[in-house]
């Protein structure tokens, strides 16, 4: 007896959506597995990054040398700013500071020399035979000879009242005819080595310059105007590296100038 063949199967039926669509494919508005409503991948955005105010004000005085320090200031405020912020501006601030730091060492620099009278060089003075000074010119304090008259930007006055004041290192010499602050009587050259110190050397100068080498220029001191007064120029450690060793006794007066020689004839 045969078996009877087992009608056929019904198609299985069309799966029923859930709640949640299936892997892969898109479910229903708004959950998981739903295509972008308008097709495409979403981009991102940034916003343009700002410069720093303060880099661009500090490079700009630096560059019209304005009040002294804001720029340096400025700069490296602008600098902890950008690091915080993140904004543009960092090249401006370090360039701000590197044009103001070097204008500041120039002007402190050139303010040494100008006041030490450095930037003041002129034509030397002219000589007779004799080596007497005929027409004024610019001298360094350690090239003034003995009788040499001068002018100086140095305050006699105040260097009376305070011992070991920083000279100049010019002063104009002038024919002792004409008006000058300073006469030469001495000159003396101290011994080679290492530097012995100020107060040695301002006490060697101090016993150089009195006594027997002023009665030698001048014969009786006691006859001296009483405008005139012993000073001398001597080396420092500064100058005394650059092979200054000389100590020059000079009569000057602190209130004003003075006319004609304080030599006496013959000496």
């Amino acid at each position: 007896m045969s078996i009877p063949p087992q009608p056929p199967s019904s198609p299985p039926p069309y799966p029923q959506p859930g709640p949640y669509g299936q892997p892969g494919q898109p479910g229903h508005p708004g959950l998981p597995g739903q295509a972008a409503p308008y097709g495409g991948p979403q981009g991102w955005y940034a916003p343009p990054q700002k410069t720093n105010v303060p880099a661009v004000v500090a490079f700009v005085m630096s560059l019209v040398c304005a009040v002294p320090l804001v720029p340096l200031i400025l700069g490296f405020i602008a600098l902890s700013q950008i690091r915080k912020n993140g904004e543009k501006g960092r090249g401006l601030a370090i360039a701000a500071i590197a044009i103001h730091a070097v204008t500041l060492t120039f002007t402190a620099v050139m303010l040494v020399l100008g006041l030490s009278g450095a930037l003041d060089d002129g034509p030397a003075p002219r000589r007779d035979t004799g080596g007497q000074v005929t027409t004024p010119g610019s001298s360094e304090v350690e090239d003034i000879r003995k009788g040499d008259c001068f002018n100086t930007d140095d305050d006699l006055a105040k260097t009376q009242e305070k011992e070991g004041t920083q000279a100049r290192f010019s002063v104009r010499t002038v024919p002792c005819d004409q008006h000058h602050e300073g006469e030469a009587y001495a000159v003396f050259d101290l011994d080679d080595g290492p530097f012995p110190g100020t107060d040695k050397v301002a006490a060697t100068a101090e016993e150089k310059c009195g006594g027997k080498a002023l009665t030698d220029y001048v014969g009786n001191a006691a006859k001296l105007p009483k405008t005139l007064e012993v000073f001398f120029y001597y080396p420092q450690a500064s100058s005394w590296t650059l092979g200054d060793r000389s100590i020059t006794c000079f009569l000057g007066n602190p209130n004003g100038t003075s006319t004609g020689s304080a030599r006496a004839t013959g000496s």
